[in-house]
């Protein structure tokens, strides 16, 4: 879409007032496709603040077991993938050129979201989020080392400021710290190595593929505890919640792909800071929670630091 018909002049040079032309479209067509994206992308950051205070509801008020919960959430995003992609070739879905890879990512998801499960059992969703937002700075730092894209020191400035942003949600030492912030803080470093492997497969695997194995661990790993544990929903609104985990999360990741191909990350990155807003939302909906000083300071702080990173590698780029 947009691309400038260099075949119709191959062996001669555009004219100048058409060259310009054809630009001006791509521009156009470049601008028009980025209102889209950013609706998408925050049609997506809400859906998993839907998907997480689902969880929260599940695993807190319903008290069923956490391990349960993740197993149907991969379950139902699997069936879910099968039910979309299969009748395009189920060959096309298992091959990949990074076999190995690919199951390590999907097994990353699998801790991420039973680390995340686990953590908002105790912690409240805008809490929880504000952690989450430590992802993109942990995987500029490790960007570095494992795909030699290094940073600079205003980078590593940024990082710093967004992890003392955290520390002020978090306040070790101060009466604020509970136990299960540590597994928000795991969820969100496996988040920053799942979002780095995601990056490295783009170059050898289709979506589609990707797409295939992300649920499958968590369907396979899950499954034995899963049922060893397995306590029967009380009330039919509880089973219903349980199938709408797979149809949210995989709903969301299918539009998070389908944003990043009409614009470029940089674009849309900010957007997911948006979040926040959703989960807080969530939080006093389902909940009654209302977030606290800390919270809204450190969430300040972190986002901050986050959109002058961004604006750093703009520039780079």
């Amino acid at each position: 879409m947009g691309r400038v018909p260099h075949a119709a002049y191959k062996g001669r040079a555009m004219p100048a007032n058409q060259r310009q032309s054809a630009l001006t479209g791509q521009t156009l067509n470049a601008h028009e496709d980025r209102l889209p994206a950013i609706g998408l992308m925050c049609l997506t950051v809400a859906l998993f603040a839907v998907l997480d205070a689902t969880a929260k509801y599940l695993v807190d008020v319903a008290g069923l077991p956490v391990i349960q919960v993740v197993w149907v959430r991969f379950l139902t995003h699997f069936f879910l993938t099968l039910a979309i992609f299969a009748p395009f070739g189920l060959r096309s879905l298992v091959l990949s050129k990074r076999f190995g890879h690919q199951v390590a990512r999907s097994v990353l998801m699998f801790v991420v979201t039973a680390l995340n499960f686990a953590a908002i059992k105790y912690l409240q969703l805008d809490q929880n989020v504000t952690i989450f937002f430590l992802a993109p700075f942990i995987v500029a730092a490790l960007a570095g080392p494992l795909l030699g894209e290094w940073i600079g020191w205003r980078r590593l400035m940024a990082i710093l400021v967004g992890f003392l942003g955290v520390l002020l949600v978090v306040r070790p030492g101060f009466g604020g710290f509970h136990w299960a912030f540590l597994l928000a803080f795991g969820a969100t470093f496996c988040y920053a190595l799942y979002n780095i492997s995601t990056r490295f497969l783009s170059g050898f695997d289709d979506t589609k593929v990707t797409q295939f194995y992300s649920p499958a661990a968590g369907a396979v790993l899950a499954a034995p505890f899963a049922i060893w544990l397995w306590q029967w929903p009380a009330e039919p609104l509880h089973w219903l919640l349980l199938l709408s985990l797979g149809v949210s999360g995989g709903f969301a990741h299918w539009l998070l792909i389908r944003a990043h191909r009409l614009a470029p990350a940089p674009i849309l990155a900010p957007f997911t800071y948006t979040s926040l807003i959703w989960m807080t939302l969530a939080g006093f909906v389902v909940f009654g929670h209302l977030p606290s000083i800390w919270t809204l300071s450190g969430g300040a702080v972190v986002i901050s630091s986050g959109l002058y990173l961004l604006l750093r590698e703009r520039m780079r780029g």
